[in-house]
C-alpha cells in the first residue's frame, strides 16, 4: 500500500505544481520519484514532526497542498499540538500520511505501533480521517484525499497486504463500501484488518451463515445510513479494528446506533485490549496474540448469532 500511494501521489504531483511533500527523514526506497522530479516542492526536515508539521501548514496556507508523511505515530502523537493547533485550527489544506498503522511495524515494538490514532484524530474538529483496506482502496483514497479542501488523516498500511476488494470500487469519503451481502450478521471494519474479516465472512458463508462485510474507510465523517441500514437488515453487527478498543472505530459505530435509537440488537466491538502492546513479532502473529486473529472473528461472530 505504501508503493500505491506513493505512485498516485506522484501522478497527481506531475499535474498539479501546487502538491508539496513534506518529511521526517523517512520513506527511502518510495519517495525518490517525487524527491528528484519535483526538488523544489520536496522538504525534508530532518527528524523533527512539530516542524514538519509547522512547515506543512505554513505552506497549505499560501494556497498548496502539503503533504506530511512519516511512519506510524510520529506524523500523529509526536506532534499532535502542532496538528491540533497549526493543521485543524486553521483548517489547512494539509494531508496527514502515516505509513503503517497498526501494528505493521511489529518487529519494532511499541514505539512504532499506531493504536491510539484513530481515537485522537478523529476528536479534532476539521480533520477526515481516512484508513484503506488494501491497494485499490489506496489508490482510490489517494485521489479523493487530494481533491478534498482541508485537513485529512490518512493511514496506510506497509508493504504485502492482500486485495479485499475483487473488483473495482466507488469510492467516496464518508461513504462506506459493502464487499459482500448477507442477512445473518454484519461485519464492518476498518483498515487492513479486513482480510481476516474477509477470509472468517468466507469460512462462515460454507456453514450456512450469510453475513455482510462493510469497510468502513472513513472514520469521519462516519457512513450512518450505512450503520443504521446493517442494524436494521441484520440485526447483529461486529466491529473489527487494528486499533485500541477504547475510542476507534467500534466507539465510532456504537455512537451512531445510539443516536439513531437502535440500541437493540446484536452488538460486539473486536480490537485491541487496552493494554501497552508490547509484544514483538509480525502483524499476522500480533493479530493472533491480541485476538484479530481469523479464528478470533469466527468465534465471535457464532457467539453473536447462536
Amino acid at each position: 500500500m505504501r508503493k500505491a500511494f506513493n505512485q498516485e501521489l506522484f501522478k497527481i504531483a506531475k499535474k498539479d505544481p501546487k502538491v508539496f511533500m513534506v518529511l521526517a527523514d523517512i520513506g527511502y526506497g518510495e519517495i525518490e520519484d517525487f524527491a528528484e522530479n519535483f526538488p523544489s516542492r520536496f522538504i525534508n526536515c530532518g527528524v523533527a514532526e512539530q516542524n514538519m508539521t509547522g512547515v506543512a501548514c505554513g505552506i497549505a496556507m499560501e494556497g498548496n497542498t502539503a503533504i506530511t508523511y512519516s511512519i506510524a505515530n510520529f506524523p500523529t502523537l509526536r506532534c499532535l499540538e502542532q496538528v491540533r493547533n497549526d493543521v485543524c485550527y486553521h483548517d489547512a489544506n494539509v494531508k496527514i500520511v502515516i505509513i503503517g498503522g497498526g501494528m505493521a511495524y511489529g518487529p519494532l515494538g511499541i514505539s512504532h505501533h499506531s493504536t491510539e490514532d484513530l481515537a485522537i484524530m478523529r476528536a479534532l474538529p476539521n480533520l477526515v480521517v481516512l484508513a484503506p483496506c488494501d491497494i485499490s482502496e489506496a489508490r482510490a483514497a489517494t485521489h479523493a484525499m487530494m481533491a478534498y479542501k482541508g485537513p485529512v488523516y490518512y493511514r496506510c498500511g506497509y508493504k504485502g497486504e492482500l486485495d479485499i476488494h475483487d473488483s473495482e470500487i466507488g469510492f467516496e469519503i464518508g461513504k462506506a463500501i459493502t464487499v459482500k451481502d448477507g442477512s445473518d450478521a454484519t461485519v464492518i471494519f476498518t483498515g487492513t484488518i479486513g482480510y481476516n474479516c474477509k477470509l472468517a465472512v468466507e469460512q462462515l458463508e460454507k456453514e450456512g451463515i450469510n453475513c455482510r462485510l462493510i469497510s468502513m474507510h472513513t472514520i469521519k465523517p462516519i457512513d450512518k445510513e450505512a450503520i443504521v441500514k446493517a442494524a436494521k437488515e441484520t440485526g447483529a453487527i461486529i466491529t473489527v479494528e487494528e486499533h485500541n478498543i477504547m475510542g476507534g472505530l467500534g466507539g465510532a459505530v456504537a455512537e451512531v446506533l445510539m443516536d439513531a435509537g437502535v440500541g437493540n440488537i446484536k452488538f460486539k466491538r473486536m480490537a485491541l485490549p487496552d493494554v501497552n502492546v508490547s509484544k514483538i513479532g509480525s502483524q499476522e502473529w500480533l493479530r493472533d496474540q491480541y485476538g484479530l486473529g481469523v479464528k478470533d472473528i469466527i468465534i465471535e461472530l457464532k457467539g453473536v448469532l447462536l
